[in-house]
């Protein structure tokens, strides 16, 4: 069975970069590179991983590509490209030389314009992508859920992919208002999800596998075993739970399917989904 991390990061720590990174998120302020992560994935039979951006700037893309370039499991990259810029399509015809860049992200998340997704600029860049070949991924709060379903509605041949399941209050246990959005986002066919980032939207230091359960029957009955994929969210995941703990979760939770349906979840779906 092929195996994918779909959701993975590399920094050199900057305090300034990682001005995000709290006091209680500490153990994330080293530096997490390649070496790191091999020898947990050759641990755990995996085949490869996607490396996701996590800041913002040109110099992120040339930063994530050398990791590519010098390490054959990383199979796929998802930088950061402005949308909103007036030569977008100039810089993804520039970008479209590293045969492992896939796609983009925007840390929507972050905003203060909770619908900027939804603005004519930002709109333009999203409508650009497709000509290149490359995906998207949506990450967001749930209060942007149903801006996201307005987005991938205007452009129904674009592929997109939802982190972290929108990141519900796991810990609170705030289930109906988020199920209801999911649900709504699920309709539209082009958008997958990744099953990634649960731990830290839970109690952080004693979630136990039957918090996750009704978020993961919700994911997986909206989307499908065609839209779903595993990914780690490593190194974030560690101020939450080890590298392990976060695959045994999944492990757990899919000891059920069948052996192709495993197989699309942990590797057949990613791969599709970035052509990796």
């Amino acid at each position: 069975m092929l195996k994918i991390d779909s959701h993975q990061h590399f920094w050199i720590y900057d305090a300034v970069r990682g001005s995000w990174i709290t006091d209680d998120m500490a153990v994330l302020r080293a530096d997490y590179l390649p070496s790191t992560l091999l020898p947990i994935l050759q641990q755990h039979h995996f085949d490869g991983s996607v490396v996701v951006q996590s800041d913002q700037s040109p110099a992120e893309n040339l930063f994530q590509l050398k990791n590519a370039a010098d390490n054959t499991f990383v199979k796929g990259v998802v930088g950061w490209v402005d949308l909103q810029a007036e030569d977008i399509e100039d810089q993804l015809a520039d970008l479209k030389q590293y045969d492992k860049l896939k796609g983009f992200r925007h840390i929507l998340q972050g905003e203060k314009d909770r619908a900027l997704m939804l603005k004519p600029t930002f709109l333009n860049g999203i409508s650009k992508l497709q000509a290149y070949g490359y995906t998207y991924d949506i990450l967001i709060f749930p209060d942007q859920l149903k801006y996201a379903a307005e987005l991938v509605a205007k452009f129904p041949d674009q592929p997109f992919v939802l982190d972290h399941i929108a990141k519900p209050d796991i810990k609170a246990g705030t289930i109906e208002e988020w199920k209801k959005d999911i649900v709504a986002l699920a309709q539209h066919p082009n958008v997958h999800c990744k099953v990634s980032g649960m731990v830290t939207e839970a109690d952080w230091k004693h979630w136990k596998g039957a918090d996750f359960r009704p978020y993961l029957d919700v994911v997986f009955e909206a989307f499908g075993i065609e839209r779903v994929m595993y990914g780690s969210d490593w190194p974030v995941c560690l101020v939450a739970a080890s590298y392990q703990q976060t695959l045994g979760l999944m492990e757990a939770y899919t000891s059920e399917l069948s052996s192709d349906e495993q197989g699309l979840f942990w590797g057949g779906n990613a791969t599709k989904f970035y052509n990796l």
